[in-house]
């Protein structure tokens, strides 16, 4: 696929995930996609494979909420199969704490499907948001 065509299928995740489709973006993930979550977090490891990454990072950060993320796209990068999406999300965590992160995702697009990523985002933020629902 052209560079085009591979910024289309995160500008189209993310319309979708605006409009209200939370699981339009992690469609687009091969169920064999690599994907890093930066940082020392609860949730920052290496996951290979969709099931391992929505496991062991989507549904212990998005149990700490009380609603869904919120996406707000700020820009889309692109050079071969590279893709850099850079969006903000906000919520609101289960205990009342505004959750208001800055994101920028590097992934590699094959076959219109996304096979590897790295999130980097507010490591500081996503710690403290499951230390103070331990308390």
């Amino acid at each position: 696929m052209s560079v085009e065509e591979n910024k289309k299928v995160i500008i189209d995740a993310m319309a979708e995930w605006q409009a209200g489709d939370g699981s339009a973006f992690f469609r687009r993930l091969a169920d064999d996609a690599e994907w890093t979550v930066t940082g020392s977090t609860p949730v920052s490891a290496t996951f290979r494979g969709k099931k391992e990454f929505v496991d062991g990072a989507l549904k212990p950060l998005s149990g700490l909420l009380a609603g869904a993320i919120k996406p707000t796209l700020v820009n889309v990068l692109g050079e071969g199969d590279t893709v850099v999406l850079q969006w903000n999300g906000s919520a609101t965590a289960s205990n009342g704490m505004p959750y208001h992160n800055m994101y920028c995702w590097v992934m590699e697009i094959h076959g219109g499907k996304i096979t590897k990523g790295t999130a980097y985002l507010d490591t500081e933020l996503v710690s403290k948001l499951f230390d103070n629902a331990a308390q």
